[in-house]
C-alpha cells in the first residue's frame, strides 16, 4: 500500500482546470402525454421516466430545473461549480421539468454526493419545453455531476435542451486509485460519458415519446478533452460538439500534455519569485515551457493552487512508479536536492519507462473527428497554456484531414477559470459568452447549414466593459 501524502487527500476543486433556437432547430412541440406533462410541470408523478442501465436513479417534478431554483431545492451542489464562471452571470429562470439523479453500476466510492457513496453518478434535466434536442457534458477537472449546472445547463436548459452530465467515474484528488493500472482512471471517464450518453438518448425518446433530433457534447477543460475524444471514437452518438479548453493526451503518449510542461513550472518558478539574477532566466523558461508572455501577473496564484497538485495527482494517474511508495509526490519539493524524495519539479516525461506512455496513450486524441466541433481557449490559460494544448489539438485535426468539421478560436485575454476574470477585470476576459457564441455557431452549422466564421483570433474588443464581455462575444468581429 502507498503511503498517502496529506495533500493527495485534502479536498480538490480543480477548474483545470456556459430567439435563435427556433429558428435554428425548428422542432415542433412536444405532442400527446408529452404535452400533458409540460402542462403539469413537466412531469407525470406517476411515471416517472426509467434511465437504462442506472443501478440507482430518484426522480423529481421540480417548478425550476435551473439553479435558480435547484441550489434552494437541493437538487444541485454549489460546491461543484464554484470559481467556474463570472460573479455576475446571469441565471435562467422558468425551466420546470423533471430531475433525476442517479449512478450506474462502479465498484469505486470517491463521489459522497446524495451520502450515497458511489462513483459514476449522473444528473439528467426533462424540461417541460423542450426543443427536441440533448446536451451531454462531464464534469470538469476531477469535480462531480453538478459542476457543468452553472456554466452550462442552466443556458442550455434555458433554450429547451434536456441536458446529462456524468462525475466522470472517479473524483477528487485521489481520483488516481481508480483502476487496475496507470491510466485507467482517466479511460474510464471516456466509457461514462458514452454510457451517459447512450442511457440519456433512450431516457428522452420514453419520456418525449421520440428521439433527440439532435444530440451535442460539450464541456470546458477535462469536460473539453471528453468531447474530443467522444467526437473521434463515438461519432455515431452525437451531431457536434463543443470544446472548452479541453486536455491533451495523444494517442502515442508524445508530447506535449501536462507531464512535460508544469514540471518545467514548478522547477523555474521559485527562482522568478525570489527575484534576483536568476528572475530573468526562470521568466524565460517559464515562456519556453509555454506560459504566456504576459501572464505572469497569474502565475503565484496558479503555483500555489494548480501547477503543484495537478501535476502531483496526473503524475500519480500514469506514472505512479516515479515515486515508489509514495503516493502523489511531495507538495512543494525543492528541485534538485540529491538528498530529498523524487520530487515532481524535477520529472522529466522523455526519460521515464516506455510504459508511462502506453499509460497515456489509453487516454490518448488524434484529431480524427468524425462529426463538427468547434474548439475554443483562452491565450492566457495558465494551466494548460494553449500553445501546448489546443493549438496541438487544432494541427492535429487538419493533419488528420479533418479540417472541414473544426473551428478553432483562440480567445484573447481568456484564462481557464473565469473567476480569475472577477479577480482581474482589466487583464482577462470570460469565457462563458465566447462558448455560448461558439454554441449558438454549432446551431447554425448543423441547422440551416451556415459554417461558423473561420478558425481565428478572437480579439477583445477595445474599451469594452467587464460587464459588457460577460454578456457577448461575437466570433466574426
Amino acid at each position: 500500500m502507498k503511503r498517502v501524502s496529506s495533500a493527495a487527500v485534502r479536498p480538490y476543486r480543480l477548474a483545470a482546470v456556459a430567439a435563435l433556437t427556433a429558428a435554428l432547430l425548428s422542432f415542433p412541440a412536444p405532442g400527446g402525454a408529452a404535452a400533458q406533462q409540460g402542462a403539469d410541470r413537466g412531469c407525470a408523478r406517476t411515471d416517472m421516466p426509467r434511465v437504462p442501465g442506472a443501478e440507482h436513479q430518484k426522480a423529481v417534478c421540480l417548478d425550476e430545473l435551473t439553479t435558480a431554483g435547484t441550489v434552494e431545492s437541493g437538487h444541485t451542489d454549489p460546491a461543484d461549480w464554484a470559481g467556474l464562471t463570472p460573479a455576475k452571470l446571469p441565471t435562467p429562470k422558468g425551466v420546470p421539468g423533471v430531475q433525476i439523479d442517479g449512478y450506474f453500476p462502479d465498484s469505486s466510492a470517491t463521489n459522497t454526493n446524495h451520502g450515497w457513496q458511489h462513483d459514476s453518478q449522473f444528473v439528467l434535466r426533462l424540461p417541460a419545453r423542450w426543443n427536441g434536442g440533448l446536451v451531454v457534458s462531464g464534469a470538469p477537472g476531477n469535480r462531480e455531476q453538478y459542476a457543468n449546472d452553472r456554466a452550462i445547463g442552466d443556458w442550455v436548459l434555458g433554450r429547451g435542451y434536456a441536458f446529462a452530465a456524468t462525475d466522470k467515474g472517479n473524483t477528487g484528488a485521489a481520483f488516481h486509485r481508480d483502476g487496475r493500472t496507470p491510466g485507467d482512471a482517466v479511460a474510464e471517464w471516456n466509457r461514462r460519458v458514452t454510457q451517459l450518453t447512450r442511457a440519456a438518448r433512450a431516457t428522452v425518446a420514453d419520456h418525449y415519446r421520440r428521439a433527440p433530433a439532435r444530440t451535442l457534447a460539450t464541456g470546458m477543460s477535462n469536460g473539453g478533452y471528453l468531447v474530443r475524444w467522444q467526437l473521434e471514437n463515438r461519432p455515431e452518438l452525437y451531431d457536434g460538439g463543443v470544446d472548452w479548453e479541453g486536455t491533451l493526451w495523444r494517442a502515442g503518449g508524445e508530447r506535449p500534455n501536462l507531464l512535460t510542461f508544469l514540471p518545467q513550472a514548478l522547477r523555474h518558478y521559485p527562482a522568478y519569485a525570489a527575484g534576483g539574477p536568476g528572475a530573468d532566466k526562470a521568466r524565460k523558461a517559464l515562456h519556453g515551457a509555454g506560459f504566456p508572455r504576459g501572464s505572469e501577473f497569474l502565475w503565484p496564484y496558479h503555483h500555489e493552487n494548480y501547477w503543484d497538485l495537478t501535476q502531483r495527482i496526473y503524475r500519480e494517474e500514469m506514472d505512479p512508479g516515479f515515486d515508489g511508495d509514495t503516493e502523489a509526490g511531495t507538495p512543494f519539493c525543492t528541485p534538485g536536492d540529491p538528498d530529498g524524495p523524487p520530487c515532481d519539479a524535477d520529472y522529466e516525461y522523455e526519460d521515464r519507462p516506455d510504459d508511462v506512455r502506453r499509460a497515456v496513450a489509453k487516454a490518448g486524441l488524434t484529431g480524427r473527428i468524425g462529426k463538427p466541433l468547434i474548439t475554443l481557449h483562452g491565450t492566457l490559460d495558465t494551466l494548460l497554456p494553449i500553445g501546448e494544448d489546443s493549438d496541438v489539438y487544432a494541427r492535429m485535426v487538419r493533419e488528420s484531414g479533418r479540417g472541414g468539421l473544426f473551428r478553432y478560436y483562440r480567445v484573447e485575454d481568456g484564462n481557464h477559470v473565469d473567476s480569475l476574470a472577477d479577480a482581474f477585470p482589466d487583464k482577462l476576459r470570460p469565457l462563458t459568452p465566447c462558448h455560448r457564441s461558439a454554441f449558438t455557431a454549432l446551431e447554425r452549422w448543423l441547422g440551416d447549414g451556415t459554417k461558423p466564421p473561420r478558425s481565428r483570433d478572437v480579439p477583445r474588443p477595445d474599451g469594452a466593459t467587464q460587464a459588457e464581455l460577460t454578456r457577448s462575444c461575437p466570433l466574426e468581429s
